[in-house]
């Protein structure tokens, strides 16, 4: 890892760490209806605010990427760009539930180099340095992460192809630290998500030798102009070739 990169590794940890106190406070703090999407606005916007000011202060010259702010088309043209998530999993937040993240990742030309994944319900950052150790594989069947709000193509094919076992969960950055904390095995998602819901999990991912790539196996390209990606897998790299057969038996 260059350098660069390095330096800029204790910014995702800190900041993904800082953003994920306050919205723990601000939930505890919270005196409306449980659920109330009020709850969720006041995070998402505190959160990134938070992130943004810790960002211009410590790399003024990187550009950004955020769910909650304007896309600024400048990006696009940069080398460094910061792709952050003040609040994944926004409806699990509002809910009282542990299954939401902060994400803060750096890309550099268009690869997820850095990254910091905050689970704060649970007290923990995950981050890509030093690289994080991939729990022991549990014996059985493989666990999927699936969403808890909607149905995903490739599930189905999934589960009857290798007898998965299916596990409902909330945000992407959860799920994806699942398959790291060996609390899953597998996350294969379809039908598109941002590139701000996957960027930071598939840096932390990748640092702890999961595989992670598009469903077809290819790899996942960050700062493009569209700001979604079609499709993703991230999964215990043993498991790898057996998911990526049954993606192409559907071809």
């Amino acid at each position: 890892m260059t350098g660069v990169q390095t330096c800029a590794l204790p910014i995702s940890i800190d900041l993904a760490r800082r953003a994920g106190d306050l919205l723990m406070s601000i939930r505890a703090g919270f005196t409306g209806e449980a659920g109330d999407a009020a709850l969720g606005d006041l995070g998402d916007r505190a959160a990134n605010e938070l992130l943004l000011e810790g960002l211009a202060t410590a790399r003024p010259d990187d550009a950004v990427l955020s769910e909650e702010s304007a896309d600024d088309p400048a990006r696009l043209d940069a080398s460094r760009v910061w792709i952050i998530d003040p609040l994944d999993g926004t409806r699990e937040f509002r809910e009282g539930r542990d299954d939401w993240a902060v994400h803060v990742a750096l890309s550099v030309d268009g690869r997820p180099e850095v990254g910091a994944v905050a689970l704060p319900s649970l007290g923990v950052v995950h981050g890509t340095q030093p690289p994080p150790a991939i729990a022991p594989a549990a014996p059985g069947a493989p666990r999927l992460t699936v969403s808890r709000t909607r149905d995903v193509p490739i599930t189905g094919p999934l589960q009857e192809a290798l007898g998965a076992e299916l596990i409902p969960m909330g945000s992407a950055g959860a799920k994806a630290m699942a398959i790291l904390r060996g609390e899953a095995d597998i996350y294969a998602h379809e039908g598109g998500q941002y590139q701000w819901d996957n960027c930071a999990p598939v840096a932390v991912a990748r640092a702890a030798g999961l595989h992670a790539s598009r469903l077809d196996g290819s790899p996942l390209v960050y700062n493009g102009a569209e700001r979604s990606l079609p499709d993703l897998l991230i999964c215990r790299p043993e498991l790898a070739t057996a998911v990526l057969d049954v993606v192409r038996s559907r071809a």
